[in-house]
């Protein structure tokens, strides 16, 4: 376990694979902690990919400051990892609040970065996620954290995930109990809801953008992603299929395997953004699919004979 600084506080990180290799950093969602992304580090070192891992200000063994937390300084401590780095290529990934940390993050240092992979994620907080994170904030305030994910697991996850665990949640649940703290937790969430539109800055990220949004995603619908494909110039979308808001813990390998080819494309020249929309494979190593012709790829994908 390792520690770098930012101002007064301590942050806990993990770097791992070769020393002279590409460089991708993940970034927790909100309720998260870094050991959720082992199954990544593990994929993408055996691709040959340097991985850092940490826990956000307020998370796991971070600091947790007593009073608001700021995205700020959120953003300053991702900087303060990926100086760790050195001078090779670094993509960026962060799931939810850590897309939205990561956006923020290649808006100030854009040309830090060799790509960019926003998943479920948002530049705006409609009324809909604002009276949504507000609910959940005040569940967390009278109920603590096992309501907060009693609240949260069947808005993130599938009934295909939830099914075979429903018996055992407490154990599933353990381990958020005992790494994040109810009060860091709260302020987490008013750092959330203390929100500034990053849309009108979303034309300044120059560089290769993969935003990755599950088809069923209840929390950061289409909708939000569409203003991302939008505005970042080199930029696609590509479509999960049955995936929710948490594909990342239900999908791993497919997840792990689309960053790893998207890095794999910017890196050997290959990618063009072009504001495209994609459909991912079900399975990992399956061809993307362009979003077909004469749909709307603001609502569900287009299926014929029970196939995408």
């Amino acid at each position: 376990m390792s520690f770098l600084s930012h101002g007064p506080y301590r942050i806990r990180y993990e770097l791992d694979g070769p020393a002279d290799a590409p460089a991708y950093v993940l970034v927790n969602g909100l309720t998260q902690y870094a050991e959720l992304w082992a199954a990544y580090r593990d994929a993408l070192i055996a691709r040959q990919f340097r991985v850092a891992t940490f826990d956000l200000l307020g998370q796991g063994e971070s600091d947790k400051p007593a009073l608001f937390i700021s995205q700020d300084d959120q953003v300053a401590a991702l900087h303060c990892l990926i100086g760790e780095l050195g001078e090779g290529p670094v993509f960026l990934s962060g799931i939810s609040f850590g897309g939205l940390i990561a956006l923020r993050y290649a808006i100030a240092h854009g040309e830090r970065l060799a790509g960019l992979v926003p998943m479920s994620c948002f530049a705006e907080l409609p009324p809909q996620l604002f009276l949504l994170g507000n609910a959940l904030r005040t569940g967390l305030i009278l109920g603590g954290t096992s309501y907060l994910q009693d609240l949260l697991l069947p808005m993130n996850v599938s009934d295909e995930w939830l099914r075979p665990v429903l018996n055992k949640l407490d154990s599933v649940k353990h381990q958020g109990w005992l790494v994040n703290d109810v009060y860091a937790l709260q302020n987490l969430m008013e750092s959330f809801l203390d929100f500034q539109p990053l849309t009108p800055k979303l034309p300044s990220i120059g560089v290769p953008t993969m935003i990755l949004n599950g088809e069923f995603d209840f929390l950061t619908p289409r909708a939000l992603h569409e203003t991302l494909r939008v505005q970042i110039p080199n930029s696609s979308l590509v479509i999960i299929p049955r995936a929710y808001h948490a594909f990342t813990l239900e999908k791993p390998a497919l997840t792990a395997d689309l960053l790893a080819r998207f890095a794999d494309d910017v890196l050997a020249g290959r990618w063009k953004g072009n504001k495209t929309v994609w459909i991912a494979p079900e399975e990992v190593g399956g061809d993307l699919m362009p979003f077909p012709a004469g749909y709307d790829h603001l609502r569900a994908i287009p299926v014929k004979g029970g196939a995408v």
